[in-house]
């Protein structure tokens, strides 16, 4: 009896253990989270404000007739870039030729009587050292010398307006720029200073961009301002294709209560004529760097009911919830001020398959600094 139940007790620890093993032996461990990773950075951050601006031409010129009568020609076509002096239109010049021709010849007439008049009074003045004349006739003739040269002084400004109004007559750019839609035709009557104009040239190289600031910003710009040339760009639609680069050009002496802003203006060279007026853009003004920071894609930091985490790899390929925190985070990237180390790896992408601990199987993507040159931060 005692043989059997012994027999028996080592057969039932037996099959336990058969049991256990077997069912180790069915069970497969864990298959690894697959994940994408970066690396942390340590690097030097630029930071930036932003706004919204409006392309707005250095000079602009509604081009009007100062003479009136009928045109003779439009040698340019609509909006053509003209330079300064090029002819844009032409008005009917003979009448004014025949004014001009007329005072020269009223101008000629009144210089010959100014030369008979001064003949005249030689005359007498030699006549009165004889006695043969009285003062009287000779201060008359003085007077009438007197009048005459007047008149010619009267006769050559009445010269210089009649060709004025003759050079008036071809109506050229004031400078180099871009045309309007005409608003005349050849045949056409137009009047001095007509409204509207015949034209509108506008300058495009260098081109102005007007923007506004929070007025909370007003003592950062004026200190970066101050300390030297401050540089900007303007931005596309998506906030990262940059239009043009420039620099702020001035700082307008008040703030608008009505809107609580600053309004500032920037220069750019416009060479390539991206910047058109009119056309509204996003700036982005440079006001300092944070040297040595630690940089991570945006993707990295998570929000958690804690608040902010990041899942770190570690050289066990398991990943561990680490808790951050963050400042300036601007053109993908985030600034880590605790919480992360330079050279440590990050999730980046499939976070939400990973919980604290798990297996991953880690495949590299871009590293902040990486996912566009020129990180770029911005004052939160």
């Amino acid at each position: 009896m005692t043989t059997l139940l012994l027999l028996g007790g080592g057969y039932g620890i037996w099959r336990n253990h058969a049991e256990a093993r077997a069912a180790t032996q069915s069970t497969p461990p864990a298959p690894k989270v697959p994940v994408t990773v970066a690396t942390v950075q340590k690097t030097d951050f630029p930071l930036y404000l932003y706004g919204l601006g409006t392309v707005t031409p250095l000079n602009s010129v509604s081009i009007s007739s100062r003479v009136a009568g009928v045109v003779n020609q439009v040698p340019v076509d609509q909006g053509q870039m003209v330079k300064q002096g090029d002819l844009l239109a032409e008005i009917d010049p003979r009448p004014y030729q025949a004014a001009l021709d007329q005072a020269k010849a009223k101008e000629a007439q009144d210089e010959a009587t100014l030369k008979n008049a001064q003949v005249v009074l030689n005359r007498l003045s030699t006549l009165l050292k004889k006695t043969f004349e009285t003062q009287q006739d000779v201060d008359n003739q003085q007077a009438v010398v007197t009048t005459a040269a007047a008149t010619i002084e009267g006769d050559k400004a009445a010269v210089e307006a009649a060709q004025l109004n003759l050079d008036f007559t071809k109506i050229t750019a004031p400078l180099t720029g871009k045309t309007s839609f005409r608003t005349i035709d050849p045949g056409n009557i137009v009047q001095a200073g007509q409204s509207p104009g015949l034209f509108t040239v506008v300058q495009l190289q260098p081109i102005y961009v007007s923007f506004t600031q929070p007025q909370d910003e007003v003592s950062t710009i004026n200190k970066v301002f101050a300390a030297g040339p401050v540089a900007i760009d303007t931005l596309g639609a998506d906030m990262k294709t940059v239009l043009a680069s420039g620099r702020l050009e001035a700082i307008q002496n008040a703030v608008d209560q009505a809107s609580g802003t600053i309004s500032l203006k920037a220069t750019f060279t416009n060479q390539d004529n991206a910047l058109w007026p009119g056309l509204s853009v996003n700036t982005r003004i440079r006001i300092g760097t944070m040297a040595g920071a630690i940089v991570v894609p945006d993707e990295a930091v998570q929000h958690g009911p804690d608040g902010l985490f990041a899942y770190v790899v570690g050289d066990d390929a398991k990943v561990r919830r680490q808790t951050v925190k963050t400042g300036p985070s601007d053109g993908g990237e985030t600034v880590v001020t605790d919480g992360l180390a330079a050279g440590q790896r990050v999730v980046v992408a499939g976070q939400y398959r990973v919980v604290d601990g798990a297996s991953v199987d880690a495949a590299t993507g871009p590293g902040a600094g990486q996912a566009q040159s020129g990180a770029a931060g911005g004052a939160s």
